[in-house]
């Protein structure tokens, strides 16, 4: 029983880190490209600047799926061989996951905000489009520091459990 509710924590913390920051991707990149849309009806010219600024909420589905696939690479669930778990070890695999899931969620919705203002700024001034990938790639700092966070804690957890 213990190792079912270890295998269930371990899956469901890696479904989150992916699913999380994939549904903050999608909702980012949509907001971002039905801005875009308009900017480019007017000007399809600026199509390459602004699906710049449509990708960069795309990274954070991307990190999450990583954290998801070093979890169950990690735990063996994902491959074969896997160790039996205490359900304590698997609640701290969860958590370890927790950082990407949460972080990634809302860190793609809120670049995706600040790329969208960024479209406004590139339909104005073409020329000021480095500005408006810089506004919104410094949101993308903390999603990189989940994914640090959460590769630290795997990691860690992987060595002290002997894995």
């Amino acid at each position: 029983m213990s190792n079912s509710l270890a295998v269930f924590f371990i899956i469901f913390g890696a479904v989150l880190a992916a699913g999380l920051p994939g549904m903050g991707s999608a909702r980012g990149t949509s907001l971002v490209g039905q801005a875009a849309a308009g900017v480019v009806s007017e000007d399809p010219s600026k199509f390459g600047k602004v699906l710049i600024l449509q990708v960069l909420p795309a990274t954070q589905g991307l990190y999450g799926l990583l954290i998801a696939i070093l979890t169950l690479s990690f735990t063996k669930v994902m491959g074969g061989g896997m160790p039996a778990y205490t359900w304590q070890q698997g609640l701290a695999f969860f958590a370890a996951d927790l950082p990407m899931a949460v972080v990634g969620y809302f860190s793609a919705i809120h670049q995706a905000k600040a790329a969208a203002a960024g479209v406004g700024l590139v339909a104005k001034k073409p020329n000021e489009s480095g500005k408006a990938i810089t506004f919104a790639a410094l949101v993308e700092t903390y999603a990189i520091l989940a994914l640090l966070t959460s590769i630290l804690a795997l990691n860690g957890l992987t060595s002290s459990f002997g894995i």
